[in-house]
């Protein structure tokens, strides 16, 4: 089984200095889905058109095509002849065909919109063991090949261009290093090095200055979610926490300069850290790692903190956002307020005739809270619902 939490450690820092390969629509309105697409359907948010806030800043463009599937095979509990057997065994996930989703942005008071958020449910088919073993392994699900979904924010400085790249390019490269990986012993370590491959990939397109000036960079959170797994990768502040139950659980942790570890990086390779309004690399970048920034190299760099969660049947969402959220609500309380809309929101589905799922209601109860606690910078927020309820059947008039 996987651990807890594990990070990048020297040996794949060494792996990834053996590869430093670079490579280089339709619009609709945005619409949250159910997960189970078993064709790749991109959803990227950009800041050009009125979207599904009043007053966001955010169209989908959308990539490919997809369709929605209902639920999980089968029940939990099987009847043999008017006699109750012992509950089936299942993976957490059930083939991860009932993961949901909502997103909601708001450029809030800057004067542009650079952040990004995307989603691509089923970017990828595997099979349990190459992400992280079945907690199962008798479950009817654990040699067959199960969806994995992916979702990312990307927080921009200095414009949007690092930000747009990422949201377009970045899943299919993130896919590219998986396969390139097969020789890896162990599933996380085929993940680590190939998230970290694919964040330097993002990271060297950069070194070209026809595509974004040294000046401008983005964060790059990114979390892979399989039915037994979930696996976040991290390059600068925007942030994920899984809500478990009622506890807050944080799969990332915010590259700063005040960190101890980060400001032992930078000073030691020749870097300063100065307050300029707050603790910022050289006095102008406030994050100490992020992809693009090449004017802040070798002190600012893109390699992403990978950590490994194994999903439980107490985890209930994934909340994924920009700083825009995170500088004016905690994890708890994003946590709290998120559980509680969740959970009216499951109560009131069967009778509710919304086209948008429960977790698109939870990402917009949470901007707005952020947008009343005098956020003042862009916000992007993915709510990611983990539970399938079943649903009520409509009442027959």
């Amino acid at each position: 089984m996987a651990t807890e939490s594990t990070v990048m450690n020297e040996q794949t820092q060494t792996l990834l200095q053996k590869d430093t390969t670079t490579t280089a629509d339709d619009s609709s309105s945005p619409k949250p889905m159910d997960s189970s697409s078993s064709s790749a359907t991109t959803l990227v948010l950009s800041p050009h058109l009125k979207g599904v806030e009043a007053g966001s800043s955010a169209v989908v463009v959308i990539t490919g095509s997809g369709s929605s599937s209902s639920d999980t095979k089968g029940s939990d509990i099987a009847g043999v002849e008017g006699q109750r057997t012992a509950p089936a065994k299942h993976c957490i996930g059930k083939s991860n065909k009932g993961v949901s989703w909502g997103f909601s942005l708001d450029q809030g008071r800057r004067s542009t919109m650079e952040d990004r958020a995307v989603v691509q449910p089923g970017f990828m088919k595997l099979c349990c063991k190459d992400v992280g073993g079945c907690r199962e392994p008798e479950c009817e699900y654990a040699m067959e090949k199960s969806l994995v979904h992916y979702f990312g924010i990307f927080d921009g400085h200095g414009g949007d261009q690092v930000s747009n790249y990422c949201a377009n390019e970045l899943c299919e490269i993130v896919a590219e290093e998986w396969e390139r990986g097969s020789s890896l012993d162990g599933w996380n370590k085929r993940w680590e090095v190939a998230l970290c491959k694919a964040y330097g990939r993002a990271d060297n397109a950069f070194k070209d200055e026809a595509l974004a000036p040294k000046s401008v960079g983005s964060t790059a959170l990114v979390l892979i979610v399989s039915p037994c797994q979930i696996i976040a990768a991290n390059c600068g502040d925007s942030r994920a926490v899984l809500c478990r139950g009622a506890q807050a659980i944080p799969l990332t942790v915010d590259q700063k300069p005040d960190r101890a570890d980060e400001s032992e990086r930078i000073t030691s390779s020749g870097g300063r850290i100065l307050n300029w309004g707050c603790l910022r690399v050289e006095g102008i970048l406030s994050m100490s790692r992020a992809i693009g920034d090449h004017d802040l190299k070798p002190w600012v760099i893109s390699v992403p903190e990978v950590t490994f969660r194994t999903r439980t049947k107490e985890d209930e969402c994934l909340i994924l956002a920009s700083d825009g959220l995170w500088d004016v609500l905690s994890n708890d309380d994003v946590v709290k307020l998120a559980r509680k809309e969740l959970r009216q929101r499951h109560r009131l589905a069967g009778a509710n005739k919304s086209s948008f799922p429960p977790a698109w209601h939870v990402s917009q109860h949470v901007l707005k809270q952020a947008l009343d606690a005098y956020s003042l910078d862009n916000i992007s927020v993915i709510v990611v619902d983990l539970k399938n309820p079943k649903l009520k059947p409509q009442e027959k008039p």
